[in-house]
């Protein structure tokens, strides 16, 4: 394999498993766990298990590439997968190219009689998935795609027409009748596989090794700091989070419980697990199936769970929507003057010197552009992402994106809403940057929700509906905990005026969608 880490690993296996009975082979992708993992119970229950991770080439494979977040993340998630995998003699190879190649090459190298993975539901993954099941197949190696990335699959949900929800509330409704009818999500809660589980063979050094070779966070790099202090990647962290969150809200330790005390930011009431369940280091069906067991209030228990069935409802429209990232699913929003400069990229894993916060736009969008609404354009989208726009809870928001890869939900929408209605910038430079920068950047959440706060998706929020940050500070952050805490300087010199005014902003916005309704 012409791929990152070279031969050896596979002539070592080759070596220790050519006695083997039976090998069979998982293939991991978003769901890096050892509890309630059903592609990995099967290839057990075939024979001993190879793991195998690939980092799919964008070059060869058309997928988008990992924010560096998402990649600090994942060498963080594949460490601790290895570590949990050696203790059943499970090795962990990795390799970085096209699947389409790797994969059913490695099976023909083992002899394997059995290839397992779990569902993927967005394109180009699910075409690279057939691919690679239909080569394995003309070989004779049978292979098989579990669920467990989602409560329920998106092609089980449609209305009475038989067609996908396109608004959240009935398909919430008919994601709760179908899950009272599911056994699926009857799984043990207790932590590790509940099967017989056994490998070839492995070195941990071994495995640590290969996912060295994948170079995931560039050496030298100082961003991961502030990621490292915050958060534990991996199914342990994982657990150990969500049995954090139930015993604060059990204790009461924060003196609200999730419903009352989840739009405060300053509060720890949320239960952190978004990045831990896009990576799949706990399934949904665990945290469903342990939250209404568990004796959380019931209003608690009500709002929790609503926000894995909106999870579960943007992987339903992304199914449905596979260009959800990059067009607008209303229609007029075509015509909206968003300001806009296709070549505006920044990636957080570039080898460079230079503040990926502040970048220059791009020479083609200057040349569409008046010179004095360029310079705002730059100035106003930079400011944006490095939390100096002068508005005090988008700064705040900004800046513990920065410092932590996660931001509040509340400010989430906060500050989507101020670039993409009183800024006027397009909400793809919004989700650009949330991909590059949030642990938690997942497909379908990050899309949807941006076009969600934009107003020109499904079921989003009216375009009419933009959230004044001083009204919204005052309401959720009343005593300034949250800005002290990242906007230290709020009240000295130092602080930068306002980029807009927030009344003429909102005023300018309003006259825009009124234009793009007349059309």
């Amino acid at each position: 394999m012409n791929n990152s880490c070279g031969t050896q690993q596979f002539e070592t296996l080759n070596a220790q498993t050519s006695s083997a009975d039976t090998t069979s082979i998982v293939w991991f992708r978003n769901d890096l766990r050892l509890t309630d993992n059903s592609a990995l119970a099967a290839a057990a229950a075939e024979g001993n298990v190879v793991a195998l991770y690939v980092v799919e080439d964008p070059n060869l494979t058309g997928v988008r590439a990992p924010g560096g977040a998402s990649n600090w993340w994942l060498d963080q998630s594949l460490r601790d997968l290895a570590t949990r995998l050696d203790t059943f003699d499970i090795p962990l190879l990795t390799e970085h190219g096209d699947p389409r190649l790797a994969l059913p090459q490695l099976a023909n190298d083992l002899n394997a009689t059995f290839v397992a993975w779990s569902e993927r539901y967005h394109e180009p993954q699910r075409s690279i998935d057939s691919a690679v099941k239909e080569r394995l197949e003309t070989s004779g190696i049978p292979a098989h795609e579990f669920p467990g990335h989602l409560l329920l699959e998106p092609w089980n949900i449609t209305n009475g027409q038989g067609n996908p929800y396109k608004v959240f509330t009935p398909f919430g409704r008919k994601l709760m009748e179908l899950l009272d009818e599911s056994a699926d999500l009857a799984v043990a809660t207790q932590v590790g596989p509940n099967f017989p589980l056994s490998g070839t063979g492995s070195s941990l050094d071994d495995s640590l090794s290969n996912i060295d070779a994948l170079n995931l966070v560039p050496s030298g790099s100082q961003w991961p700091d502030g990621l490292q202090s915050r958060w534990t990647p991996g199914e342990v962290g994982a657990q150990e989070q969500f049995q954090r969150f139930i015993t604060t809200l059990l204790n009461n330790s924060e003196g609200k419980g999730y419903a009352e005390g989840r739009d405060i930011p300053a509060l720890k009431v949320t239960s952190s697990l978004s990045p831990h369940l896009s990576f799949g280091e706990i399934s949904p069906r665990f945290v469903w199936h342990s939250i209404t067991r568990s004796s959380l209030a019931p209003q608690d228990s009500k709002s929790f769970l609503s926000e894995l069935m909106w999870r579960d409802f943007a992987w339903h429209r992304l199914f449905h929507r596979p260009d959800l990232a990059t067009a607008n699913v209303r229609a007029e929003f075509n015509h909206f003057d968003w300001l806009w400069d296709s070549e505006n990229n920044v990636s957080i894993t570039d080898h460079d010197t230079t503040d990926p916060r502040t970048r220059p736009l791009s020479k083609k969008a200057r040349h569409q552009l008046p010179v004095t609404e360029a310079d705002q354009f730059e100035k106003a989208l930079n400011a944006w992402r490095a939390g100096t726009t002068g508005i005090p809870l988008v700064d705040a928001g900004m800046r513990e994106l920065w410092a932590t890869g996660h931001m509040h939900n509340r400010v989430r929408m906060l500050v989507a809403s101020f670039l993409t209605k009183n800024l006027g910038i397009h909400w793809r430079h919004g989700e650009a940057w949330f991909w590059q920068t949030l642990v938690d950047a997942d497909p379908a959440s990050n899309a949807f929700n941006w076009q969600w706060a934009a107003g020109c998706g499904d079921d989003a929020s009216p375009y009419f509906r933009i959230f004044n940050p001083e009204v919204q500070a005052k309401k959720f952050d009343p005593d300034g905990i949250y800005l002290s805490r990242w906007v230290p300087e709020l009240n000295s010199p130092d602080y930068p005026q306002p980029l807009v005014d927030l009344k003429e902003s909102r005023t300018a916005a309003l006259e825009e969608y009124d234009r793009i309704k007349s059309l």
